[in-house]
């Protein structure tokens, strides 16, 4: 049977490597395991060889399918193990999983604190506060989008410090915060958003987590929270006591 796409505006190769990665994330396509042949793919959705070779390079590209040649296309395991402990560093994790972690400043502004917010990080309400909104890739795949408030009068500036630096522990460091621990972690689940949605490179209705964190320092002073939107088909969280 021909496939029939839905969303007839989306380019053919992109929807084929839509429903692979569907199958990949459904457990269709075990990690390990062969993919069907290009030949078959073309098939099964209707299209060329090479639209099925343009949709398993994209794949490939983002860590989801390895090509052996004279062998085929194979599913990658797919989800980084991601600790949630006390000292949670993006960048440390992402290296020990034989990745390349990478920040990118998306945008940023300083605003007042709402009461919520103010709370969170000890300050009077409507104290300004740096909101800077990142995005975070393992070996330039999306892993997670996140949105962190600084008090500004403790870290003028630090949106521009994280342009410069791309990690958040390195701009801490530039305001002398060496060092730093997790004080509150919650962790839930939703639905992406059309904005997380482009930046993660992610279906519509996509599953991600939520990680919302308040971080201090040595002396017990809140100094960062971060509200983290990742990637569920990328990352499996581990919590460690």
């Amino acid at each position: 049977m021909t496939y029939q796409p839905a969303e007839s505006g989306l380019a053919l190769w992109r929807r084929v490597a839509d429903a692979i990665e569907s199958g990949i994330a459904g457990g269709k396509y075990q990690a390990g395991t062969r993919l069907p042949g290009e030949l078959e793919i073309a098939e099964q959705f209707g299209v060329h060889r090479h639209t099925v070779r343009r949709a398993l390079a994209t794949l490939a590209e983002r860590g989801l399918v390895r090509a052996e040649r004279g062998s085929g296309t194979y599913v990658e395991a797919q989800r980084i193990a991601y600790p949630i402990r006390s000292r949670t560093r993006f960048s440390e994790i992402i290296g020990t999983s034989g990745r390349e972690a990478d920040g990118r400043l998306i945008d940023s502004s300083v605003e007042p604190a709402g009461a919520d917010l103010a709370k969170k990080l000890g300050l009077k309400a409507n104290a300004p506060v740096v909101r800077i909104d990142m995005l975070r890739q393992a070996n330039r795949v999306p892993i997670c989008v996140g949105t962190s408030w600084l008090p500004a009068e403790r870290f003028p500036a630090a949106d521009r410090i994280y342009k410069t630096t791309r990690s958040m522990t390195k701009t801490l460091a530039h305001f002398e915060v060496t060092d730093y621990r997790r004080a509150v972690t919650r962790v839930g689940a939703a639905l992406v958003d059309a904005a997380d949605c482009a930046a993660l490179d992610l279906r519509p209705g996509s599953p991600i987590l939520l990680v919302e964190s308040v971080d201090h320092d040595l002396n017990g002073d809140p100094i960062l929270t971060t509200r983290a939107r990742f990637a569920a088909e990328r990352i499996e969280f581990v919590i460690e006591s």
